[in-house]
């Protein structure tokens, strides 16, 4: 049995979750460097986004990701990533992950889960597919017009 001397799909996703940290944590999108998470996206990477969110639609390779970045740091004033929990290891990996964030336009603070779908192909992320729960809740926590109620809630 000859070993792959690539890491594993798990290790590379876990790698750019430290990557992004350090990459926002030195001041995100507009500030840092973008070579900080180049390395673990495929030169052809695409990220599927729900239509219906600010920063919907599809992001292809290293540039359309550096605008992804720069599209959700202006609707969010705060994107945390809480537990995250790996559902599997294996392509497409599944990861659920708890996110508190805080719209720029709104001021809203809103907590709720994604469910991203990862490929990684010869040690690199090759698609990204997150899965939102309620991306309607989310479209109008990020606008400015009229809040809707917070559920339980009464009138």
């Amino acid at each position: 049995m000859i070993a792959s001397s690539e890491p594993s799909p798990r290790l590379v996703l876990e790698r750019m979750y430290r990557a992004e940290a350090e990459y926002f944590a030195a001041g995100g999108p507009g500030t840092a460097s973008f070579t900080t998470l180049a390395p673990f996206f495929a030169p052809d990477v695409v990220l599927w986004q729900a239509d219906a969110l600010p920063y919907g639609g599809v992001w292809r390779d290293h540039d359309g990701l550096e605008q992804f970045f720069l599209a959700m740091n202006a609707t969010w004033d705060r994107f945390e990533l809480g537990e995250q929990v790996f559902l599997s290891d294996a392509d497409p990996i599944v990861v659920l992950t708890q996110v508190n964030a805080r719209s720029r336009e709104s001021g809203r603070e809103l907590r709720f889960p994604i469910l991203q779908m990862i490929t990684v192909t010869d040690g690199l992320i090759t698609e990204v597919r997150p899965f939102y729960w309620d991306t309607a809740a989310i479209a109008d926590a990020c606008s400015a017009g009229v809040r809707a109620m917070e559920p339980g809630v009464g009138k």
